[in-house]
């Protein structure tokens, strides 16, 4: 509904979790399996500029909060991604997106952490283990993929429905079809020569 609204989607994380938003934000921007009209997604910790920028003047806790505060609207997405559920920066840029109207949503994974009690709807996979915890992120993201392009796409892939009456065809014309070609030249016989004797 945000998308079709004309909203937009902000993604952020540290490390791997940097890593899984610019993946799903060219899912969006680019396709995810079939061709659609681009969707608005924002990878926060690809900017090299922003993020060298804004940890140098403001500090590295600061990194998405300054974004969200940048580009969020009320009614866009914040997708916060964490595998211990505890990084600062994720966090406050959390709080940031709360105070600008985003619907927060959190990907994290053990118990949870702090990110889990913060944000609107939590997805909480249930292992200790980071590269099982970052695989499950990544499975989890291509799901709103899938089910946005047929959402969007439902109306364009079903068939037009067939009229009612079918016009009945029009009576043949009688007439003859003109010439497409010109009138054969009129040939002349050209004159023989003995052959030459080489």
């Amino acid at each position: 509904l945000a998308l079709r609204d004309g909203r937009k989607w902000l993604l952020f994380g540290t490390g791997g979790g940097a890593t899984e938003p610019a993946h799903l934000a060219a899912e969006f921007v680019g396709r995810y399996k079939r061709d659609r009209a681009p969707l608005p997604a924002l990878a926060l910790a690809t900017d090299i500029a922003d993020i060298t920028c804004i940890a140098n003047d403001y500090g590295f806790e600061e990194l998405f909060a300054r974004q969200v505060q940048a580009h969020g609207q009320k009614g866009d997405i914040a997708i916060a991604i964490s595998t211990s559920g505890n990084s600062p920066n994720v966090l406050k840029g959390v709080d940031a997106a709360r105070t600008c109207g985003l619907t927060t949503i959190g990907w994290t994974g053990g118990t949870g952490g702090k990110l889990a009690g913060l944000v609107e709807h939590p997805f909480v996979v249930p292992s200790i283990v980071t590269a099982r915890i970052q695989e499950s992120h990544i499975t989890l993201g291509h799901v709103p993929c899938e089910l946005i392009e047929e959402h969007l796409l439902a109306k364009a892939s079903s068939p037009a429905a067939a009229p009612r009456h079918a016009p009945e065809p029009s009576p043949p014309h009688h007439r003859h079809a003109p010439a497409l070609c010109s009138a054969p030249e009129t040939t002349h016989p050209r004159p023989t020569r003995p052959l030459s004797r080489t």
